[in-house]
């Protein structure tokens, strides 16, 4: 399963996300995270996202979160930020992160996998391939670049794909903020797409009902959002702009890495991902709306 040669910049960046993004899943969606962030005394599954996935920015503020992280409602992230850091400093969150990480993937893989000189080599690559991810302007990657590389090879491809992805991510907040979407706006359209059922998106982002009623007012008074709430042409292709810009945006990692080896990384995590979305550390309907790549792509 590798990418083809033929695939232009954009849709390979899409690709090599879709293939990657599932060996991060497990930080949020795996039992021994959720007992990682429990052991620090963290109240509820919000607490412990928030704490793991802010503390490479350090102490920071509601405001911030809610900031960096773009589509929750600023609520959301106040019932847990900055009560968190009460709990526990951004840096014993960073080491029960890695904690619980490498108990999920030690189970989802078994020793043999872990130990083995593939997962070496994939982080090996990985890592050579996030030393070109772009930091500029995007917080989350520039915090977790300062973070030092673990020495496992496990946690090591676990930490090059959590940078590549938070750099994807705030390259797609740029797209979002240029586009003039603000964030309730983003979930609606989205929504809107098929891509994922919208009172789930909406309740786990922490919007009312009010409030989403209005962005999808917002959006319709720009020609973007139809009456039955699905797309207009003109929002579909702003939708299409968005996610090309972030494709365009996530293309310098692979650049680095060069097609060869980009094409080599594929082969040697599709094993890993598949393993780890049979054992469940992957969430299907996720807000995302991400599929990973299957066999035959």
């Amino acid at each position: 399963m590798s990418p083809r040669n033929d695939l232009p910049g954009p849709a390979l960046a899409r690709k090599m996300w879709r293939a990657l993004e599932p060996f991060h899943a497990v930080t949020y969606f795996a039992p021994e995270s959720k007992a990682a962030s429990d052991a620090l005394g963290c109240k509820g599954w919000w607490m412990g996202y928030f704490g793991f996935r802010a503390a490479p920015l350090g102490p920071v503020t509601s405001e911030v979160v809610t900031a960096t992280f773009y589509n929750f409602h600023p609520s959301r992230a106040a019932r847990a930020v900055p009560d968190v850091w009460q709990i526990a400093t951004p840096e014993q969150f960073v080491e029960a992160r890695l904690r619980g990480v490498d108990g999920a993937l030690r189970r989802f893989l078994g020793d043999e996998v872990i130990e083995s000189a593939e997962l070496a080599e994939a982080a090996e690559l990985a890592g050579r391939a996030s030393a070109g991810a772009q930091t500029a302007g995007r917080p989350l990657a520039a915090a977790n670049a300062a973070l030092p590389t673990p020495a496992e090879p496990h946690l090591a491809l676990w930490q090059a794909q959590t940078l590549l992805r938070e750099s994807r991510g705030d390259a797609h907040i740029a797209a979002l903020v240029t586009a003039e979407l603000d964030p309730c706006e983003t979930l609606v359209m989205f929504a809107a797409e098929g891509n994922v059922e919208p009172d789930r998106l909406r309740t786990s982002r922490a919007w009312s009902e009010e409030e989403w009623a209005a962005a999808a007012a917002r959006l319709h008074g720009r020609g973007l959002l139809a009456d039955d709430a699905t797309l207009t042409p003109s929002g579909s292709e702003l939708r299409r702009w968005v996610e090309e810009r972030t494709d365009r945006g996530s293309l310098a990692p692979w650049d680095e890495l060069g097609p060869v080896d980009t094409e080599r990384l594929v082969d040697l995590i599709a094993p890993f991902v598949q393993a780890i979305a049979a054992g469940g550390g992957f969430m299907t309907g996720n807000p995302m709306g991400l599929r990973p790549l299957s066999e035959k792509e």
